[in-house]
């Protein structure tokens, strides 16, 4: 004899469910089933017809089970959520990045080609956030299923304080005294020079870069100061501003880093200087010339980001 409806979905629903709470639950389920068909066909219905739409309002015998159990049906509860949402962004923040640089960093030293730097960084970076995403996932997924405590408690000590976006008249005077001193530096390299060595005045810039280099770069300088005091006067960051800094921040990378590139960018009189009186072999030339790159990307990188980071504040505002 084939069970029926009710049978198979009592059976459905109980057999995830601890052995010893599983007759309980039948005992149960059957009784309100048996009660809500009998009400149905009191009102006219058929008895088999009642069946299936009592059946069919209960819905999926393993979401009842789940209730019975006490049992989630997610991957991450509002209990976990946030805490887990907050460190996985930090973590992709701070992970990928350092394995960017730090991979790109070795591949550089070990005197790789441009394109092998590249792709092994981003190759690296990708790599790392896929397992700190799954990973940071993993150990909530856990805590959820086996009810630990995060102590993470929330209170009113928890509000970030407002921040600054910059905008301000001292932001200004900051900005336009810094920028006033680079091109005050630029002038003094190329007329008497930055570093004094023996009773001597050295440049450290390259003296081929005037006058066409030189002045690009004090370009460069006086645009930074009209974003500045474009800032101040609208108060806030914009989208339009945001790209602006975008374009300087890279056209002073573009500029260091190709005439790096071509040998161009420090006076050959203090590089002979820096290899004589220091001992310097090569590598270690090589070496600080990595360094070199990397802190001129790294500032670049950071003033695009804190440029956007700025404006989506305001945007907020």
């Amino acid at each position: 004899m084939s069970a029926t409806l009710t049978e198979r979905y009592i059976s459905a629903t109980i057999r995830s469910l601890p052995a010893e709470s599983q007759e309980d639950v039948r005992a149960e389920l059957a009784a309100s089933i048996a009660d809500a068909v009998e009400a149905r066909t009191e009102q006219g219905e058929d008895p088999e017809a009642a069946e299936r739409e009592v059946l069919t309002g209960l819905g999926d015998p393993a979401v009842l089970a789940a209730g019975y159990a006490d049992r989630p049906l997610h991957l991450l509860g509002p209990r976990y959520y946030l805490t887990w949402r907050r460190l996985l962004i930090l973590l992709l923040w701070i992970v990928p990045a350092c394995a960017f640089v730090g991979v790109g960093l070795s591949q550089a030293l070990i005197g790789a080609d441009g394109g092998t730097i590249i792709g092994q960084a981003i190759s690296t970076a990708l790599t790392a956030a896929v397992h700190v995403a799954f990973w940071t996932t993993l150990v909530f997924v856990i805590l959820e299923r086996t009810g630990a405590d995060t102590a993470e408690t929330w209170s009113v000590e928890d509000l970030p304080e407002p921040k600054e976006s910059g905008t301000g008249r001292a932001d200004l005077i900051a900005s336009l005294v810094f920028l006033g001193l680079v091109l005050a530096a630029l002038g003094w390299d190329r007329l008497i020079g930055l570093v004094r060595v023996e009773g001597d005045w050295l440049p450290v810039l390259h003296p081929g870069l005037w006058p066409l280099w030189t002045l690009l770069l004090v370009a460069i300088v006086l645009a930074e100061m009209v974003h500045a005091i474009v800032l101040h006067a609208r108060g806030r960051w914009s989208t339009g501003l945001a790209v602006a800094n975008t374009v300087l921040a890279l056209l002073f990378a573009g500029w260091a880093l190709a005439l790096f590139a071509n040998d161009l960018l420090l006076s050959p009189e203090l590089l002979q200087l820096a290899r004589t009186a220091g001992d310097i072999d090569a590598q270690s030339m090589h070496t600080l010339g990595v360094i070199l790159v990397v802190s001129i990307l790294a500032v670049a990188a950071w003033d695009v980001v804190d440029g956007w980071l700025k404006t989506l504040r305001d945007r907020r505002r």
